[in-house]
């Protein structure tokens, strides 16, 4: 059986790692000339178990549709949480 653990940089304090979603998009914006949107930041921290806040803005209706982060967006996304030190720097198997 093969488990992944991922290892987080050590010379670096919780509070140093934690961007705001508006620093999120700044970077994307500057870096790569796009817009994202903080529905696909909180997906994609959510598929890589990374600290989301609690939303406040919940649809009142039940079949409200969700449209999923593209992939493009997606690497972007992760670019940025890597920059700001929000992902883990390296994995290793063990």
């Amino acid at each position: 059986m093969i488990i992944s653990r991922f290892l987080w940089n050590p010379d670096v304090t919780p509070a140093e790692t934690n961007a705001t979603y508006e620093e999120i998009k700044k970077y994307i914006a500057e870096k790569y000339k796009q817009k994202v949107s903080t529905l696909y930041i909180a997906q994609v921290k959510r598929k890589y178990c990374l600290e989301i806040g609690k939303n406040y803005n919940i649809s009142k209706n039940a079949n409200a549709k969700v449209s999923n982060c593209p992939v493009d967006k997606e690497d972007m996304i992760v670019a940025a949480l890597k920059h700001f030190q929000m992902f883990p720097v390296k994995s290793e198997v063990i």
